[in-house]
């Protein structure tokens, strides 16, 4: 899917570390923006508080090898021993039906489509602080052990560097509504969205 595509619709890119929200923030923006949101595929085991199909997809290693050698990603990559990725022709033929397409994806991910789709907006949404982040990701519930909590601690601090790097905008999730309302001006400004 090259820029060719985005003529249409605009894709917006939203990624942020673990726990800050991002979820939160995208269903309030595709309701505000009537826009489409990318449910991404995972490997990784449902949490405690997850829904399949409104938070990921939950599916098979086997599936998701399959649909790699098919080609059916926009985006796949590895995170913390599980494979993720985002479903190439839901988001395409949303594109072309001119809607706003809001893609929920990491870094790697954020990084990956823009080579492909270089008219991307990129948001980087950030904690107020590393002990907001660590809090927000204790009361998610998703079954995980202290290393994993850790290493996930970790690796906000570099996704959060290259967001400086490769981000067209950050904004603070210190306050929900503001955080929605922000990012909603963004989009708005960018692509000539409707209020």
């Amino acid at each position: 899917m090259g820029d060719e595509n985005t003529n249409n619709g605009t894709l917006v890119v939203i990624s942020g570390p673990s726990g800050v929200g991002k979820s939160t923030i995208c269903r309030q923006l595709v309701e505000q923006l009537n826009a489409f949101l990318s449910v991404s595929v995972t490997t990784r085991p449902i949490g405690e508080n997850e829904v399949d199909g409104r938070d990921y997809w939950f599916i098979s290693e086997q599936d998701f090898e399959t649909r790699v050698a098919d080609d059916g990603f926009l985006e796949h990559a590895r995170v913390f021993e599980n494979s993720y990725g985002t479903l190439r022709q839901p988001v395409k033929d949303a594109i072309q039906d001119g809607q706003v397409v809001i893609l929920e994806v990491d870094v790697q991910g954020a990084l990956s489509v823009k080579k492909t789709c270089r008219n991307a907006l990129l948001i980087f949404i950030l904690p107020p602080s590393q002990a907001d982040l660590a809090g927000r990701m204790k009361a998610r519930a998703r079954g995980e052990d202290m290393d994993n909590e850790r290493q996930r601690l970790d690796s906000a601090s570099q996704e959060i560097a290259a967001a400086w790097q490769h981000y067209d905008h950050l904004v603070i999730n210190a306050d929900l509504g503001q955080a929605v309302k922000e990012i909603k001006q963004i989009i708005d400004q960018n692509t000539g969205a409707k209020q």
